[in-house]
């Protein structure tokens, strides 16, 4: 039986994380040369945690399938990171920071695990502005803030709308800094296919040359990832198309935990689906819902006019009538239920697709008569430029259109409070963790908890795993190394000889519609029990009629079908996951636990994180639940009306 030390410390939580630190065993800095780190993954988690370990003596060697490391899906953050710098003088504190955080993850995060972020957020920003990081600035000079969602106070520090970008910047210049140190060595252009244990340690990795097709083992006294969610499993998301659940996954595989799988959380600010064959969707910024008005039409039969011809008092705010006191503000999750009641509701907007309009108007004309087309434009203006290119619409002059679309995970790798999964020496950083966010995420969030984890916690929690345990040296030709990489070789082979008809992308889309349906933004049991029957099925159908072209060279048929593959396994956990957990919170709307449409937890049940051990493909995993305590912020009935 599997037994969950979570290493949460006791005391007083503003002290914890301080106390925490001066408990932890130090590595002598001569000695910090003679360790080799493996960081998987180079975005803001993955970059920064490469740096700081770099920056600190030891030897690192950093992973990432993109050609660069600016490439990592970090820069495609837009709206801002938020930190509790109470420049506004609106009330704001490190705890107000927790309290909001703690209630927007609908009270299903570790309450210790959210306070650190909340401390590490002041850090960030001064890390950040250190670097070179041009954050949006007053006319007088000093760092300027916007609200986010699931807030009454403006703690969200930006760049225009490409926030991401430039903390990503950031990161990068750290992190080429100690490349050209010749303290990280830096593999672009390479997967991480597999996890080496030895002796039920993290010991290395199986990586694949995405250029040549070569297979490598890889050791080192520990591996951190850092490689992101897990929402392409829905087939159309925000998330680029590279982004993929392998690295975690095939970790799982091995026997890390995972916890949490099916809160995954739905943007309600997202570019509504154009057609059948997309491949992928949009993401605007939560930003936008400052300036922005959320509405639809009264009545159905207006649906199909222009917004112009449709007089004010036909219109519904809708999040400003059912929430007043957050109104477009509202948290994630809540917009995004309105806006799906809205068009189920028949009055959804723009071009039907399949027969039903799914869309909602993002209005900014209010804003623009109070304040002036330049003063929106200097707040938004990239974001209305990338609307009208892939829209043809100029939001000066017309309404955004927006529907919710899948955009982040909260579930991921369980970790406890030293970031290192229940697999000795196997660290999991950033959205590849299920730490922080609970059950929803609060906009703003993401970029915070990424260089919290790789700036801030890190660099102490993995020098005590070295310091505190007697690591022999481990080479590629050990047993178990040579195991694990055969494993992948035959795997890959396993792929290429299939030679079915149907295309990988065909496998994947089906696969997301079967998600996106029956475990999307609302689920149910008989949806829920149907995908847990269907899905075995196709992953079936898919290891014996999927055609994989070329051979084990550069193939991003082979990359692709690998990475579907690993999805097939995972959608099935996450469906198990959704069914289990009997009530609603956060991102994961169960249709039969619902008050008047709003989510209904059941703390005497469900208040856990539910850890999952993989037991073999077709077989039930087993569930090890880690019991949450809320002793500062007292779970009660979200509202935010």
């Amino acid at each position: 039986m599997t037994i969950l030390d979570s290493k949460l410390p006791s005391g007083p939580i503003d002290t914890a994380w301080d106390r925490t630190k001066f408990d932890l065993k130090l590595v002598n800095p001569a000695n910090k040369r003679k360790f080799t780190v493996i960081v998987v993954g180079s975005g803001l988690a993955g970059a920064s945690a490469a740096a700081t370990l770099g920056e600190l003596g030891y030897n690192v060697l950093c992973y990432c399938f993109q050609d660069s490391p600016r490439r990592a899906h970090s820069i495609a953050a837009q709206g801002g990171i938020n930190a509790a710098k109470n420049y506004q003088g609106d009330g704001d504190s490190i705890y107000r920071l927790f309290y909001d955080t703690v209630k927007g993850g609908d009270f299903r995060a570790r309450e210790a695990n959210v306070y650190r972020l909340a401390q590490n957020s002041v850090s960030i920003i001064d890390q950040a502005v250190a670097q070179g990081v041009p954050f949006a600035r007053e006319y007088g000079g000093t760092l300027s803030n916007r609200s986010f969602g699931g807030a009454q106070v403006s703690r969200t520090f930006y760049a225009k709308g490409q926030t991401g970008q430039q903390l990503l910047l950031g990161a990068y210049s750290a992190l080429e800094r100690q490349i050209a140190a010749k303290k990280v060595k830096m593999f672009p252009r390479t997967e991480m296919l597999d996890v080496v244990l030895v002796d039920g340690r993290a010991r290395g990795i199986v990586v694949r040359d995405l250029v040549s097709g070569k297979v490598e083992t890889v050791t080192a006294h520990a591996v951190c990832l850092a490689t992101g969610g897990y929402s392409n499993v829905f087939y159309l998301s925000t998330n680029a198309k590279g982004c993929n659940v392998t690295a975690t996954w095939r970790a799982a595989r091995r026997g890390a935990l995972f916890a949490n799988p099916c809160f995954t959380q739905i943007h309600p600010t997202c570019i509504p689906q154009a057609g059948s064959y997309q491949s992928k969707l949009t993401l605007m910024s939560e930003s936008l819902r400052n300036d922005g008005r959320v509405w639809v039409p009264k009545d159905p039969k207006d649906c199909g006019k222009a917004p112009a011809e449709i007089a004010e008092a036909d219109r519904d705010y809708y999040l400003e009538r059912k929430y007043p006191s957050f109104g477009n503000l509202s948290p994630r999750d809540i917009a995004s239920r309105a806006a799906k009641e809205a068009c189920d509701d028949g009055r959804g907007v723009g071009p039907a697709i399949e027969g039903v309009r799914r869309g909602v108007y993002l209005d900014f004309s209010d804003a623009i008569r109070r304040l002036g087309a330049p003063a929106i434009a200097e707040r938004y203006g990239n974001l209305f430029e990338m609307y009208e290119r892939i829209t043809g619409e100029d939001p000066y002059k017309v309404p955004m259109r927006m529907y919710p679309a899948p955009h982040y995970t909260m579930g991921g790798l369980w970790v406890d409070y030293h970031l290192q999964s229940n697999i000795p020496g196997l660290f999991v950083l950033g959205e590849a963790n299920f730490s922080d966010h609970g059950a929803n995420r609060l906009g703003a969030s993401a970029l915070m908890q990424g260089l919290s984890d790789g700036y801030f916690i890190i660099s102490s929690t993995l020098g005590h795993y070295l310091a505190a345990n007697k690591l022999e040296s481990v080479g590629a030709d050990h047993a178990e190394a040579r195991k694990a990489q055969g494993e992948v070789e035959e795997r890959l082979k396993k792929l290429l000889g299939v030679n079915g008809k149907r295309s990988v992308d065909s496998f994947h889309r089906e696969l997301g519609d079967i998600m996106w349906n029956k475990c999307g933004m609302a689920r149910n049991r008989t949806g829920l029990e149907w995908a847990l029957q269907r899905i075995p099925e196709l992953r079936e159908e898919f290891w014996k009629d999927v055609a994989v072209p070329g051979d084990g060279g550069l193939n991003q048929s082979l990359e692709k079908a690998g990475r579907v593959a690993d999805l097939f396994e995972f959608a099935e956990l996450m469906c198990l996951d959704a069914l289990e957990r009997e009530e609603s919170c956060g991102g994961h709307f169960r249709e039969e636990y619902q008050d008047e449409g709003e989510a209904k937890r059941n703390d005497e049940s469900f208040t856990y994180a539910a850890a999952w051990k993989f037991e073999g493909v077709g077989n039930r995993p087993t569930l090890v639940k880690e019991p949450l305590t809320f002793n500062y912020v007292k779970p009660t009935q979200r509202s935010y009306k």
